[in-house]
């Protein structure tokens, strides 16, 4: 009888919708076509990838959770992924901008700008516009979900999981449009990190969530998005500044940390190798290049990503602060931070949380853009390449007469995404270029980079909160003491050397950002 109950009443509600908002359902459905249609083109790619053996490969099934290794690279890794959707993405935005449609703007709808009052106001607003959050939805649900279903990850349980990261994402955005947020510091970046701690320490979440939970994956396809923000003529002028910084700081922290844990502390060479690169260069990516290059155990890899997460957590909260104290103009604080986080996640909620406090979001992402992803990230493949020499020639002596090392190993270790980020910069400026100034600020910005940065905003809050759902403070426990003094002492060298170079040395030049 219960279940007849549910039943008429749920029929009841439905038969009243559709005859209360009538266009409303109407707008929907018309609107659910084009989504469909790229749905199941997304997927019929898939199958159709998944159709085409490499060369010498058996016709056996790939297990339905397996990545399977038929595929391209092109395909299996996160990093393409980013580059196609961000420039799909870029696409779009450009038909819809030049054709003078409504769908990117639609597409990029957030409750992050709406400085309410009054929860009323709130409710009204995801009333009128609440077939606009579902269309969104199934757009990011089908651009992540198929992706990842083709790199082997469960497309139920992502499903599953991705529903309640948007979910509690909208909220969060929700929180920052109060109109007292600024008030009271309740940036969405923080509020997310800060969310997702609490939920993963002192709630049980189901195992599906974290299928769900690609902090890097987020992160570079909202770097990719970036690009397309970002003039292509500030790169180029800024390579040299940017690139010269970041190498002295590459460097020097590395150097600092490898010491320190191989003679100050005795820690084995491997773990010595992944720890210095993690707390130097980019973080998490960093960690796990150098690991596979230098044979290291998976305990070092874990060692190195948890001291990169727990100091990432913390210099999120500090660094704006100490910016804002210092008094810090927010391009130099920007150009600080960039040279300071080693999480381009973390750094980028830093350099949006300082922006906002100094009322200049914009030249603090540039600063830390140029800092961190253009300059600080391309070590990475460099990292990887000499220690992969030292462990093979030095360490282990395992390189034969008149063999060479791979040199291949750069562009394996190289994060692509960063191609991607420099492909839609130079896309959208070429495309744009010959727009005068009155064009560009009351119709290029709001009409295609304004709904763009808000589609990167949406990836970076998955990529903030998925950050704090897979921060566990009890397993931090089990990482030795000599690994967590030699980290934070090249941390410590990290954010003064940075800090003397943004503000002393290159300060002019970030402050005219």
């Amino acid at each position: 009888m219960r279940h007849l109950l549910i039943a008429f009443s749920a029929l009841g509600l439905g038969f009243w919708g559709l005859t209360t908002w009538d266009w409303q359902v109407a707008e929907l459905i018309r609107g659910l076509i084009p989504i469909a249609a790229i749905l199941f083109g997304m997927t019929a790619l898939g199958a159709g990838f998944r159709a085409i053996p490499l060369k010498g490969a058996s016709a056996a099934a790939t297990p339905s959770d397996t990545p399977p290794t038929r595929l391209s690279p092109l395909v299996l890794k996160e990093d393409w992924w980013a580059i196609w959707l961000g420039l799909l993405v870029v696409g779009i935005g450009l038909i819809s901008f030049f054709s003078g449609s409504m769908v990117l703007k639609d597409l990029a709808i957030n409750p992050g700008k709406l400085k309410w009052q009054s929860i009323d106001e709130l409710v009204v607003h995801f009333g009128d516009n609440l077939h606009l959050y579902f269309g969104q939805f199934l757009v990011f649900a089908a651009m992540f979900g198929v992706s990842c279903r083709i790199m082997g990850i469960s497309l139920k349980d992502f499903l599953r999981g991705f529903a309640v990261i948007y979910l509690i994402s909208m909220l969060i955005f929700a929180v920052g449009g109060w109109e007292s947020a600024e008030r009271f510091n309740l940036e969405p970046p923080l509020v997310a990190l800060i969310l997702g701690l609490f939920m993963a320490n002192f709630l049980r979440l189901p195992p599906w969530l974290n299928s769900a939970l690609r902090v890097e994956y987020y992160v570079k396809f909202g770097i990719v998005l970036l690009g397309a923000t970002f003039p292509i003529s500030l790169v180029v002028s800024a390579g040299p500044v940017a690139i010269g910084q970041a190498t002295v700081i590459a460097i020097v922290t590395c150097m600092t940390i490898y010491h320190l844990s191989t003679r100050v502390f005795g820690l084995d060479r491997r773990l010595a190798a992944v720890i210095s690169v993690g707390g130097s260069v980019c973080g998490v990516s960093g960690s796990m290049a150098i690991a596979a290059a230098v044979g290291a155990k998976k305990e070092h890899l874990y060692t190195s990503v948890t001291l990169v997460v727990v100091w990432a957590l913390v210099m999120i909260i500090a660094l704006p602060f100490v910016s804002q104290a210092l008094g810090l103009s927010p391009g130099v604080a920007g150009a600080w931070i960039g040279t300071s986080e080693f999480a381009d996640a973390a750094g980028f909620a830093a350099a949006s949380a300082v922006g906002k406090m100094a009322g200049n979001e914009e030249s603090a992402i540039k600063a830390f853009t140029l800092m961190k992803v253009i300059g600080r990230d391309i070590w990475i493949g460099l990292w990887s390449l000499i220690w992969a020499l030292v462990a093979t020639t030095v360490w282990n002596n395992e390189r034969q007469p008149g063999s060479s090392l791979d040199k291949s190993e750069i562009w394996r270790r190289f994060p692509k995404f960063v191609i991607g980020f420099f492909v839609a910069s130079i896309i959208v400026s070429m495309v744009t270029a010959g727009q005068d100034a009155q064009s560009f600020e009351t119709l290029v910005k709001p009409n295609l980079l304004g709904p763009i940065g808000a589609l990167r905003g949406w990836a970076f809050i998955f990529c903030f909160l998925a950050i704090g759902l897979t921060t566990r403070f009890r397993e931090l426990k089990s990482v030795s003491g000599g690994a967590v003094s030699a980290f934070s002492l090249g941390v410590m060298v990290n954010v003064l050397l940075g800090y003397i170079l943004s503000v002393h040395v290159f300060g002019d030049y970030w402050s005219q950002l």
